[in-house]
């Protein structure tokens, strides 16, 4: 198996993650007809990259960044017995490198980013048609939670 390289995100490397962030865009555009029309940004990546309440980690295979997400501190609902939670978005591999354990190695690091801040409870929002990606999440330990559900009354 590939050795894969996890570490934090830096601004040098914001170039090839607002590229990244574009092909998550469109892979997750058949699955939600809200989205607006392109262009459109999910992230502030700066900001990410800059918060002391986030970590934005890459994934290399030598020089190449094949991959990449980020763990943000968010505050739990008052009623949950944790006060705080770290939410996990920007989940992207390389096409090339999908189902070689990027995806597990960079969560694995923003689990163990999330021990180091005192949070235990980490949870992530998926499309619910995006098979694969539910499976990669079941994966590294992701169960499903709750459905979140909609409809349009124009």
């Amino acid at each position: 198996m590939l050795q894969y390289t996890v570490r934090t995100a830096t601004l040098d490397d914001i170039n090839m993650l607002l590229t990244f962030e574009q092909e998550i865009i469109r892979a997750e555009r058949p699955f939600d007809e809200t989205l607006d029309k392109d262009p459109i940004s999910y992230y502030d990546l700066r900001q990410l990259i800059l918060s002391d309440e986030a970590e934005v980690m890459v994934a290399e295979l030598g020089s190449r960044i094949v991959g990449s997400g980020y763990a943000l501190i968010r505050d739990a609902k008052p009623y949950l017995d944790h006060k705080k939670y770290t939410y996990l978005g920007f989940m992207y591999t390389d096409t090339d490198h999908r189902g070689k354990g990027v995806n597990k190695a960079i969560v694995d690091a923003l689990m163990l980013w999330s021990k180091s801040r005192g949070i235990h409870e980490v949870r992530l929002t998926v499309y619910n048609d995006n098979a694969p990606a539910i499976r990669a999440y079941e994966k590294v330990g992701f169960k499903k939670h709750i459905l979140e559900m909609r409809v349009r009354i124009d």
